[in-house]
């Protein structure tokens, strides 16, 4: 699908949509807990495989009732139930290879081209060690357990995904075990989201230093009924439209969340004054809106951007050459970014999504002060399907403009 956007002013109060994050790590606790309920929950494609994973990985049963679903029950260390499918969705692969794990049978993970290239090395080394299967074969993982407890040395700058995976995991083992963390440790905040979605479940994980995580043995996922709270990643974009010259106002957050990306409330407000430096080490979901807001105001320089070139696309690389295309010179080096300010003006071609949700929606903030078309925009679908619709009511105009792989 591409899409027009004609330049337009977004005008009105809309609420921010369900935390994508939360909704992963609270589906995948309510499930191994079973007689549960995860209120609010919008049917992203990364969430339906998260969704789909739980029914093959463990059984679990649920029932859908709008945007709630309600779980029954499942068995974890039980037969996987058919293949686990993890589509584009990195969260849901690498949280659920642990809990695949778990098991003394065979379980096979498949994703998209794209997503088995991102990196799996943590759990290849952990399962080596350990003599249990691991194997990657074309567009599947295939893994057989068990996972024995004890002390787990990850790195903290390739994915926080690994260390929340074994949070998950390592509290349905025999004994006890810690995660030690090699430093640098970037995203904790996200890992501070997966505590906070055990902690709801009845399962203690805990920081025994600022590197160590503690967690006891022979836990047990007691049921819950929670809630998803909005989403300070998504809430970006919208917010930006008001930064840019609209008038929105953005609801459904929480202003006390666990969430690292709520630090765009601030970045934004320094992209405005100036021409600031910016570390996204803790919040990289953000370059490609920070990029596109400094783009139009004063430039900005980004840290602790390395990690970038393994998301859905480059993002570094491919933000450079959309904004190239409304005239912003962008340098891309290994661990920072330049966005120079001052030269923003109308696209001069279409541009490309790059299958990237998150470069999609901040082509689209930009092509509300221009106009443009977006090229692949059925990206959105991977983390907010409505954003379009969404951006609709407030006033924006957006036509859909025939079919496009992206």
């Amino acid at each position: 699908m591409d899409v027009i956007i004609e330049k337009s002013k977004a005008n009105g109060t809309v609420d921010a949509p369900p935390s994508k994050s939360f909704a992963h790590r609270l589906i995948i606790c309510a499930a191994l807990a079973g007689k549960s309920e995860v209120r609010g929950v919008e049917g992203s494609e990364d969430i339906l495989a998260t969704l789909d994973c739980a029914a093959a990985c463990f059984g679990a049963k649920y029932e859908k009732n709008g945007e709630n679903y309600v779980f029954s029950e499942s068995d974890v260390r039980g037969k996987a139930q058919g293949a686990l499918m993890c589509r584009e969705s990195g969260s849901t692969m690498r949280f659920f290879i642990p809990l695949c794990l778990v098991k003394n049978t065979e379980c096979v993970l498949y994703g998209s081209e794209k997503l088995l290239t991102r990196p799996l090395t943590v759990y290849e080394d952990i399962c080596r060690e350990q003599g249990i299967t691991f194997s990657h074969e074309g567009d599947r993982i295939r893994v057989c357990g068990p996972l024995k407890s004890g002390k787990f040395t990850v790195p903290g700058n390739i994915s926080s995904q690994f260390i929340s995976g074994l949070m998950f995991a390592l509290p349905l083992l025999s004994g006890d075990s810690e995660i030690c963390i090699l430093p640098p440790l970037d995203s904790k905040p996200y890992i501070d989201i997966t505590m906070e979605a055990l902690e709801r479940f009845g399962v203690s994980a805990v920081w025994k230093d600022e590197l160590t995580i503690y967690i006891k043995g022979n836990q047990k996922y007691t049921p819950a009924c929670e809630r998803v709270e909005g989403d300070f990643s998504n809430a970006a974009f919208l917010s930006a439209l008001d930064v840019l010259g609209g008038d929105v106002t953005v609801e459904n957050l929480n202003e006390n969340s666990t969430q690292g990306d709520k630090a765009y409330i601030e970045q934004f407000r320094a992209l405005c004054e100036g021409s600031p430096t910016i570390n996204i080490s803790d919040c990289p979901d953000l370059a490609p809106i920070l990029m596109s807001v400094a783009a139009v105001k004063n430039g900005v320089t980004l840290t602790g951007t390395a990690r970038l070139k393994i998301k859905e696309s480059d993002r570094g690389a491919v933000m450079a050459r959309e904004l190239a295309k409304f005239g912003v010179p962008v340098t891309v080096n290994e661990d920072t970014i330049t966005v120079e300010g001052g030269h923003f003006r109308a696209p001069n071609e279409p541009l490309d999504g790059h299958n990237d949700h998150r470069v999609v929606m901040s082509m689209a903030v930009l092509c509300t002060l221009t106009g443009g078309k977006i090229l692949g925009a059925q990206a959105v679908k991977k983390s907010y399907p409505t954003f379009f619709e969404t951006i609709k009511k407030l006033g924006i105009e957006v036509f859909e403009s025939g079919n496009s792989e992206g």
